[in-house]
C-alpha cells in the first residue's frame, strides 16, 4: 500500500509519474484536500505542490506554494493557472477536492421535492459542477503533452443515476451527476488535447469531515474513513490509473461507480 511506501522511490506512484512530479490541489483547506497536500509532500518523487483554496491555506512545507482561488470566480481560477504557467511549470496531477453539501441557514440535503430551492440548487452547481470545469478549462494547458498526467475531481456515489435507489438530496445528487458528465465529456476532449492524460472522478467513501459531519450517524459502523486514510486511498487509485479509466468515476478501492 502507498501508506507503507511513502518514503520509498519504488512506489507505484513513482513508477507511474517518475521523478520531479508537480501537483495542484484545489480545495486544499478542506478535510480531504489538506490531507492530499500532506500525503503528496511525503512522496519523494513529488517536488512541488500547489495548494489552492478560497482563503490562502497555511502550510510550512517548502514543497508547497499556497494561494487563494474561488471556484465561483473564474478570474481567480485563470489567475492561478496563469501564475503556474508563468513559472514555465507543467502539472502532472490536478485534483479538485472542493465541494459543498450543506451550509448553515442556506443549503441542506433535501428530504423531498418540496424542499428544493432554486438558490440552493444553483449554489451546489456553482461549486460542485461548474467550479471543477473552470479548473479544467484553465489548468488543462498545464498538463504535459508527452507524458502521463491525471486530472481528477472528488465526486460522490450519490451522483450515480443507476445507483440511486433512495431518492432525496436533489441538489447534491444532481450537481455531482453533472460533474460526472463533465468528467466524461472532458475525457473525450483531452484525447485530442492531451492524449496521455487520464481524467477521472474519485469517490472517497464516507469521510469524517465538516462536509459529512451532520450525516455520519447514517453511515454503517466501520465504513467511515478519516481524512488521512481517505487521501492515501485516493492517491493509491491515482497511482494505478490507465487510459482505460478515463471518463469514469472510481471509488476509493479503484472500482468503477455506475453511471
Amino acid at each position: 500500500m502507498l501508506s507503507q511506501e511513502l518514503t520509498n522511490n519504488s512506489t507505484p506512484f513513482a513508477h507511474s509519474f517518475g521523478n520531479n512530479v508537480s501537483a495542484a490541489v484545489i480545495g486544499a483547506s478542506g478535510g480531504i484536500g489538506s490531507e492530499l497536500v500532506a500525503a503528496l509532500c511525503k512522496l519523494p518523487s513529488v517536488t512541488r505542490v500547489y495548494a489552492f483554496s478560497r482563503t490562502k491555506p497555511q502550510f510550512s512545507n517548502p514543497k508547497i506554494l499556497a494561494s487563494a482561488i474561488d471556484l465561483e470566480k473564474e478570474d481567480t481560477v485563470a489567475a492561478a493557472a496563469g501564475a503556474i504557467g508563468a513559472e514555465n511549470s507543467a502539472l502532472d496531477i490536478v485534483i479538485v477536492a472542493s465541494g459543498i453539501l450543506h451550509k448553515q441557514g442556506f443549503l441542506a440535503p433535501e428530504r423531498s421535492l418540496k424542499d428544493v430551492d432554486p438558490e440552493s440548487l444553483s449554489a451546489a452547481f456553482r461549486v460542485n459542477t461548474i467550479g471543477p470545469l473552470l479548473v479544467a478549462k484553465h489548468f488543462h494547458p498545464l498538463l504535459p503533452k508527452t507524458k502521463k498526467s491525471v486530472f481528477a475531481a472528488v465526486s460522490a456515489r450519490v451522483g450515480s443515476i443507476e445507483d440511486n435507489h433512495l431518492g432525496g438530496w436533489y441538489s447534491y445528487r444532481i450537481s455531482k451527476a453533472g460533474l460526472n458528465m463533465g468528467i466524461k465529456t472532458l475525457s473525450v476532449e483531452l484525447t485530442r488535447l492531451r492524449p496521455l492524460a487520464t481524467c477521472v472522478g474519485l469517490h472517497p467513501g464516507t469521510v469524517a469531515t465538516k462536509l459529512s459531519e451532520p450525516f455520519l450517524g447514517r453511515a454503517h459502523k466501520g465504513h467511515v474513513f478519516t481524512p488521512d486514510v481517505a487521501s492515501t486511498n485516493l492517491l493509491q487509485v491515482i497511482s494505478t490509473l490507465s487510459q482505460k479509466d478515463s471518463g469514469f468515476v472510481l471509488d476509493w478501492s479503484g472500482k468503477r461507480v455506475p453511471y
